[in-house]
């Protein structure tokens, strides 16, 4: 089932940090939004009583992030998730793609192992920042997936709707950002205050009608503003545009 939800890192940018759990379930509650992309934990009880909590308040997530590797990976299979982010060491852009598709091939083998798909975060200055690399990555490593991020390969200057119609498979979930340059420097955006708006748009169309069914997450980074607040105007955007959240989950 298609769900909405936020990834929450410009939250913690914003206020210094995550201080209450509960607060931000119940702040992106009130907006609509279903959960958060990753439960943060410390410890096997701190995600078990975390994951409790989002439960009682009936919200979700989609995967765990523990203090190390295979704790993310141990706690996101026993929570019963489907997929963990791939974090092989250095991602910058200094990194031998072959080195890094190695790397990949393991953590896939090990998530494998609890059933798990892994999925990488395409983001301009990583790694994987253009369709090309992207591809190349999904070739080399077809046990790994995708964290897609629709605003982020619009920034690289490649087609998402594209991607999505050949590796629909591959998404483990996807992220919806706007942005726009600001003397020569990226600057990110409530959805339709950038440069990248009708992209993220015209691929969630694409999503849905491809027959999508996982988590959507809306990333506030326009540090203008309070991130709640352009959550809000982000999912006001994309209401406007035909594509309210309630109409979305019916079409899944």
């Amino acid at each position: 089932m298609l769900k909405f939800g936020v990834a929450d890192y410009g939250l913690n940018v914003w206020d210094g940090g995550l201080y209450d759990i509960e607060s931000r379930l119940l702040d992106i509650k009130k907006l609509g939004l279903s959960g958060t992309e990753r439960l943060e934990a410390v410890s096997a009880s701190d995600a078990l009583c975390k994951a409790a909590l989002y439960r009682r308040l009936g919200m979700d997530f989609s995967t765990c992030r523990g203090p190390s590797v295979q704790a993310g990976i141990e706690w996101t299979a026993g929570l019963g998730k489907k997929y963990v982010w791939i974090t092989p060491g250095s991602l910058d852009r200094e990194l031998d793609f072959d080195t890094f598709t190695t790397r990949v091939n393991a953590f896939a083998a090990a998530a494998a192992k609890y059933g798990l798909r892994c999925g990488i975060h395409n983001h301009v200055n990583s790694r994987l920042e253009t369709q090309a690399e992207i591809e190349r990555y999904l070739e080399a490593c077809p046990d790994a997936g995708l964290v897609f991020d629709v605003g982020e390969i619009g920034l690289a200057g490649g087609n998402p709707a594209a991607i999505v119609k050949k590796y629909l498979n591959r998404i483990c979930a996807v992220h919806l950002k706007d942005a726009e340059m600001v003397d020569g420097r990226i600057q990110y955006r409530a959805l339709g205050n950038g440069g990248f708006g009708v992209i993220n748009r015209k691929t969630l169309e694409v999503l849905i009608k491809s027959g999508y069914d996982g988590w959507v997450f809306i990333e506030p980074e326009d540090f203008r503003l309070n991130p709640l607040d352009e959550l809000s105007n982000s999912l006001d955007y994309l209401k406007r545009g035909g594509l309210s959240i309630i109409d979305l989950t019916k079409q899944s």
